[in-house]
């Protein structure tokens, strides 16, 4: 028989007050069986925690002992251990010493989801710092910045941060059991949406990555593609702009200018001159063996590399040499006075051993009435005077 004063459960009520006093009474028994063990557990989590903080402050004194503007491996190794969070710590160290202390299921099954979720995050900030320090590494950011670089790697830092985190929340939704097919087609649909809308800008923002990482030029090197040759002022995410050698500013799009040949001019440690000397056609063949000499020691003379020097042709008028020699220097004011001091002392060389320079001359020949060929100059003939008498006389 019911009282008035019995409560009569409600059906379909959440019974909380039933699992909490279920759970309270349960956690009351294990302190009271396990204590010892969670006494042990406890101070080997507090010496893993003391652990895992002295691991983070050593990446901290990796940081300080590179000098500053170095990227090196070591600094990208304490930079990312420097990172680790106290969060994550703590929860490792629970988690570690858990399964020794025997907690209920509720308490173990919490642990364990706790420490997935904060594992799988800093295991995305790890390799963020792994894959950005490797950038930069490779890139020498402390050695030489600039404006274009520091633009490419915000942007690096942002697609490689959007990626890590991306792919650590699936791996978190899907641990947690929820089903992340939807989103996972979403992103890709998303992504090949956004990829087709900005083709265009992304190819030319991945050639400027492509120009910083594989540095085939820098800002201030002299490139030469189809018919210009300039100094390369800016490389920028879009364009890079080169002032040519008659003074205007060329922009070209990243991805046309890596498509085509590119010579780098500044990169090459001399420049090559090249003379073709045309001696007169008459000259003796004893002298035409003597001139190679003569011009290999003109050149060391002022001081340039001798390359070769030799017999080229025959021309109309004139025997043909040439003559190759590199100026030690890959600037251009040095190759075009090498070339200046060069060409005056072979001018000169030659006029002192006697030896004439050719220029386009031609020679004549008579032919007599039947074909055959007479002197090009006529005999000289006396003229006869005759005295003619005048009327009158």
């Amino acid at each position: 028989m019911t009282t008035a004063n019995q409560a009569t459960p409600i059906i379909g009520t959440p019974r909380y007050d039933i699992d909490l006093v279920g759970f309270y009474a349960e956690s009351a028994m294990w302190l009271q069986d396990h204590w010892a063990r969670i006494l042990i557990a406890t101070a080997l989590g507090i010496v893993m925690i003391v652990t895992l903080h002295l691991v983070r402050s050593f990446g901290v004194r990796l940081c300080a002992r590179e000098r500053p503007g170095n990227i090196g491996w070591w600094k990208v190794l304490g930079r990312t251990l420097a990172r680790t969070g106290s969060v994550f710590i703590i929860i490792a160290a629970i988690r570690a010493v858990a399964d020794l202390a025997d907690p209920p299921l509720i308490v173990i099954t919490t642990i364990r989801t706790l420490f997935t979720v904060a594992a799988v995050f800093q295991g995305a900030i790890w390799l963020r710092e792994l894959v950005l320090g490797a950038v930069e590494q490779h890139t020498g950011t402390g050695r030489a910045s600039g404006e274009a670089l520091n633009s490419a790697l915000g942007i690096i830092r942002l697609l490689v941060t959007f990626a890590v985190f991306a792919v650590a929340l699936i791996v978190v939704l899907d641990n947690l059991g929820v089903n992340i097919t939807g989103l996972v087609a979403g992103l890709g649909v998303g992504g090949i949406a956004i990829g087709l809308a900005a083709q265009g800008i992304f190819a030319d923002l991945f050639a400027a990555l492509a120009i910083i990482f594989d540095r085939p030029f820098r800002r201030g090197d002299v490139i030469a593609y189809d018919t210009t040759t300039g100094t390369v002022e800016e490389i920028g995410l879009k364009s890079t702009r080169i002032r040519s050698g008659t003074g205007e500013e060329r922009i070209i799009a990243n991805k046309q200018l890596l498509d085509k040949e590119i010579q780098n001019i500044t990169q090459r440690s001399y420049r090559r001159v090249s003379f073709t000397i045309g001696i007169a056609a008459y000259t003796p063949a004893d002298r035409l063996r003597a001139i190679p000499a003569m011009l290999q020691a003109v050149i060391e003379q002022g001081g340039h590399q001798f390359v070769h020097a030799g017999f080229l042709n025959f021309a109309a008028s004139s025997h043909d040499f040439l003559v190759e020699f590199d100026s030690l220097s890959p600037d251009l004011a040095p190759f075009f006075q090498a070339r200046h001091d060069i060409g005056i002392a072979i001018i000169e060389r030659l006029a002192a051993e006697g030896i004439a320079l050719a220029y386009p001359t031609q020679l004549s020949f008579t032919a007599a009435p039947d074909g055959t060929m007479v002197m090009p100059y006529a005999e000289v003939q006396v003229a006869k005077r005759i005295d003619v008498k005048r009327s009158g006389d």
